[in-house]
């Protein structure tokens, strides 16, 4: 039986990594390691919950005003020491966290081979996103096998000289998680209760109102790029006064401050705390438009036939700005205004994008990943 390190810091890590967890824990020859980092403490905590994982190693790294260099000493020295006293035959990382990047270094640094979840993303700008471009092109260098979602992530590490016999591509396992919750959510009807929990939340059904869902927590949009996004809000919750503008808004200071000092007296504009991955997926299913600054929605939301505007001059996700199911419309007032205004009233551009095929992938990415890992560790 080979073990496999699997290392999770923040909620979006261990959406994409729960179902290659599961993968690994129904197949006999494997035993995982789940490694959690607590870069996001309470967010990444409902995730495991949710998916019924118990770390096996909880680092708890996670301190009050931290720099990333700060962030980045502490793991290296807690994940060390993790890998001295129950080293794996593999370390898996996943995407382009401070947790990715650390969990990679600290493994190369002892020999321990490492697998790349997601990798072959790039923006080619090494400033955004920031410090995710940069995280991504520094695995991608110690890594020993790399799993692209896409072709396109595939063609970007040969252009970056990674031998092709080490890239696997397999989808995204985003998409893995997304029908696996789907799935639990009609066979235990959770459907129901979770409709209820919203709906006392937010004052109305997500079946009875149209709303646009706002995602919004980019570290290069702090400053002037959230005075932008919340102007764009604030305008938009005027101009629709028959919609409302649902913002699960993330924990740090400062998103929270810009966020509801300018959007916190809009009527038809709801703050709520950030919400558990089950209830943000009844928020997918329900709305007319994501609006998001965020990578890993913009797999997600195509997959349930919603039009995505991103909030970024790039993506390292262009497959769905080519497939049109995603836009960039940059952290610019008047564009983002434009852009929502056009999916609010044209039902044609509307009906454009909510049809377009998703690109990333048929919920089978953690399978392909497991058997890979089958054949190179033997």
């Amino acid at each position: 039986m080979r073990s496999v390190a699997v290392f999770i810091g923040t909620r979006p890590e261990a959406i994409k990594m729960a179902p290659v967890v599961e993968a690994l824990r129904a197949d006999d020859r494997f035993r995982p390691i789940v490694v959690a980092t607590g870069q996001h403490r309470e967010m990444l905590h409902q995730v495991l919950d949710l998916f019924e994982i118990e770390p096996d190693h909880d680092l708890a790294v996670m301190q009050p005003g931290q720099t990333l260099a700060s962030l980045t000493g502490r793991l290296v020295t807690a994940i060390d020491e993790v890998l001295e006293q129950d080293p794996p035959d593999l370390s898996l990382v996943q995407g382009d966290t401070t947790t990715a990047f650390v969990g990679g270094l600290a493994s190369f640094y002892r020999g321990i081979r490492v697998g790349h979840v997601e990798a072959g993303l790039r923006t080619d700008d090494l400033m955004t996103p920031f410090p995710e471009e940069g995280n991504r092109r520094l695995v991608g260098r110690i890594t020993s096998v790399h799993f692209a979602p896409t072709t396109g992530a595939r063609q970007n590490l040969l252009r970056e000289g990674v031998d092709p016999e080490t890239v696997v591509v397999t989808g995204n396992t985003v998409i893995d998680a997304l029908f696996r919750q789907l799935e639990l959510q009609r066979s235990r009807n959770r459907t129901s209760a979770l409709l209820e929990a919203l709906t006392a939340d937010l004052g109305f059904s997500p079946e009875a109102k149209p709303y646009v869902l706002v995602t919004g927590h980019r570290r290069e949009n702090f400053g002037a790029g959230f005075e932008e996004i919340c102007g764009a809000l604030s305008e938009l919750s005027r101009r629709f006064e028959d919609h409302t503008f649902v913002y699960p808004v993330h924990l740090n200071p400062r998103v929270q401050g810009p966020v509801h000092e300018t959007l916190g007296d809009r009527p038809n504009v709801k703050l709520i705390a950030p919400r558990s991955y089950e209830e943000f997926l009844v928020l997918m299913q329900h709305c007319r438009v994501v609006l998001t600054d965020s990578g890993g929605v913009q797999e997600e939301a195509p997959s349930l036939g919603k039009p995505v505007l991103v909030m970024r001059e790039n993506t390292e996700r262009p497959e769905g700005v080519e497939a049109g199911t995603v836009r960039l419309v940059g952290a610019d007032r008047d564009r983002i205004v434009a852009a929502v205004e056009e999916l609010l009233v044209d039902e044609d551009a509307y009906a454009e994008m909510a049809r377009a095929e998703n690109p990333y992938g048929d919920g089978k990415a953690s399978q392909r990943i497991v058997e890979e890992l089958a054949r190179i560790l033997g």
